[in-house]
């Protein structure tokens, strides 16, 4: 009799754990769940840029290293350590439009517009159809140096680049805008 009770002590405890996954698995909310799987890039952010820290400190000339440690901390807004990271890389090779950029994002973060600047004027030399240079390039001037006529040139050039694609519409509505207060400025 003693075997029979903990035997059925066993399976009702087996059905009750099967049961409460079942049950748990399909009564999650959206919300926890977010915040769960929400953090888990955070740690593998942190763990990868653990692992380029050391990678970088055993070989300071990988640039590829250098590069994905300054998206790490870009994406962990970390924009000091971003922007030494993405100095190194550029000093193993200088003529990258898209880390120019990246790093002018950087610069912009921390309110340095004018080295933001240097970065998107310098990536869309090195590349003039390099639109993504364009556009942070006129967001500096519209919104961080309040200037709206090199706001409006450099977007218009973006536009004869990229007339169609992504960002071009906002673009298209930042115009509008622009031409909008225009129009509504007293004469002077």
């Amino acid at each position: 009799m003693k075997k029979e009770s903990l035997f059925f002590i066993a399976v009702a405890l087996i059905v009750g754990v099967l049961i409460g996954i079942l049950v748990s698995k399909g009564s999650k909310s959206p919300g926890p769940a977010q915040s769960t799987t929400s953090s888990a890039p955070a740690v593998n952010l942190q763990q990868d840029i653990a692992l380029m820290e050391k990678l970088v400190a055993n070989d300071p000339g990988n640039r590829g290293a250098w590069v994905q440690l300054g998206h790490a901390y870009f994406d962990t807004s970390q924009p000091i350590k971003a922007i030494e990271a993405y100095n190194k890389a550029l000093e193993i090779n200088p003529d990258d439009p898209d880390l120019l950029t990246d790093q002018g994002v950087m610069f912009r973060r921390l309110g340095w517009f004018d080295r933001a600047e240097e970065n998107f004027i310098k990536a869309n030399e090195l590349n003039p159809a390099h639109h993504q240079s364009l556009f942070n390039l006129g967001v500096v001037y519209r919104y961080d140096l309040q200037d709206v006529n090199r706001a409006r040139e450099v977007w218009t050039r973006y536009l004869q680049i990229n007339p169609s694609g992504p960002g071009s519409d906002n673009i298209r509505r930042e115009l509008d805008a622009l031409d909008g207060a225009s129009t509504l400025a007293p004469a002077k």
